[in-house]
């Protein structure tokens, strides 16, 4: 929750603010463009923080690696909002901010994956998908509290106030929330399958490139499993915000309330569709979710064409709601997909890779598409993500009867079943031939 606040007010402020106080040269529209362009930054180094924290994961645990991530975001946030503007340091403050966001990227590029593989390997089987789902959880928490946060400095001072000193309010109170997460992430042991997979095995010394050699098929296609949640979560987070405030026309206390509204439903989104893969399986979950992202993308914009706030409201809640049952499963489906031995390193890749496809992509090409192609066009440009999502999820296996100890092997999405007839087999043999 902590994490995704600190992401997430980031952004928000980057489509309503930032254009007017750190690009305030460009112009409105290249403004805006360049904002963007800032958080599509962060997306491009989350696979960096996915490398080097999952390298760590790997190899010294789950546990230390998370608060490393927590404070490496903190950090950068409480940094931000006491970053001068473009006025007092001209060209420098722009840089400093995209520097800050880089920091940001790369620390939120470990957070999820550790923060999901604590729950996932404490699990047992039978619910794995309800209680591995809490980080993803946890990130929408997170996005409502930075908006609603947001809303409530932005309604109580003037809009001169809130572009001096006002924007910085939710910045530097992230440090509260720091010390909350550093206080719970100390108490948190590390868990009992790392344990065990380094007392029988050890650490592997290049856990990336192991997952890499054992496991191409599943980092390829995992990669694309997250495409469509990606794109919708930060279309909602990002460019709806000034979409809304810019070309539809609605204030900014509207648009934020409702994209507040939007973070608050995909709660019980992420939750029903967690709880749900654990009867019919986490592949058919985010196939479903795929498929109906699909439909939905070239339906967003002609709804929200009609410039309302009820339409604006029906386009972010029904997009995060796709995005949220979509999301649900994929807390147990990705570490499920890969070996003890790397799962922090690969899953890591993997969901950082799709949040560079389909978190940094759409928001910065949308603004340009938009005006140049017509919004229908975006759409279609989104509805080709979610193909894509779906295609690597059909590609997968289910993983819901994998166990997440070190003894299953590798693969086991693809060969669990195979795996029991070997199993089958060997206690058929003579016990020479066992031996």
């Amino acid at each position: 929750m902590i994490e995704l606040y600190d992401f997430v007010i980031f952004a928000s402020v980057a489509a309503l603010v930032f254009p007017k106080i750190f690009f305030p040269a460009l112009g409105s529209a290249a403004g805006t463009v360049a904002s963007f362009a800032t958080l599509g930054v962060a997306f491009v180094a989350r696979p960096v923080g996915s490398v080097l924290f999952g390298h760590f994961g790997d190899r010294l645990g789950r546990k230390r690696t998370l608060v490393s991530t927590l404070l490496l975001m903190g950090v950068a946030t409480v940094l931000v909002g006491a970053m001068p503007t473009a006025d007092q340091i001209g060209v420098a403050a722009p840089l400093l901010v995209v520097a800050m966001r880089i920091l940001q990227g790369i620390a939120v590029g470990g957070e999820w994956t550790g923060a999901t593989l604590m729950a996932a390997e404490y699990a047992p089987k039978p619910r794995r998908g309800f209680w591995s789902m809490f980080a993803s959880l946890g990130g929408a928490i997170g996005s409502a509290l930075a908006l609603a946060t947001l809303l409530v400095t932005r309604m109580t001072m003037s809009d001169d106030a809130f572009l001096s000193y006002g924007w910085r309010i939710p910045f530097l109170a992230s440090v509260l929330l720091l010390l909350v997460g550093l206080y719970i992430r100390g108490s948190i042991e590390e868990t009992p399958v790392f344990r065990e997979e380094i007392a029988r095995r050890g650490a592997a010394s290049a856990p990336l490139l192991e997952a890499i050699k054992h496991q191409p098929r599943e980092v390829l296609f995992g990669s694309g499993v997250l495409l469509t949640v990606f794109a919708f979560i930060y279309m909602v987070l990002g460019y709806m915000i000034s979409y809304g405030t810019a070309e539809l026309g609605l204030s900014e206390t509207t648009v934020l309330s409702i994209t507040i509204l939007a973070s608050v439903v995909i709660a019980p989104a992420i939750v029903l569709g967690g709880a749900l893969s654990d009867r019919i399986g986490r592949r058919a979950v985010i196939i479903g979710g795929n498929a109906v992202a699909a439909c939905w993308a070239l339906a967003l914009f002609p709804v929200l064409g009609s410039a309302s706030a009820a339409t604006f409201a029906l386009g972010a809640c029904v997009t995060m709601i796709i995005a949220g049952v979509t999301y649900g499963p994929v807390g147990a489906f990705m570490p499920e997909l890969f070996h003890t031995r790397y799962r922090y390193s690969a899953t890591g890749f993997s969901y950082n890779i799709a949040g560079v496809l389909g978190g940094a992509v759409p928001g910065v090409v949308a603004a340009a598409t938009i005006n140049t192609y017509g919004s229908f066009a975006f759409g279609a440009f989104l509805a080709v993500l979610c193909l894509i999502g779906l295609g690597c999820t059909i590609a997968l296996g289910e993983t819901k009867d994998a166990e997440m100890g070190s003894g299953d092997g590798y693969g086991r999405h693809r060969s669990h079943r195979r795996n029991r007839r070997l199993v089958k087999d060997e206690n058929a043999l003579p016990a020479h031939r066992m031996r």
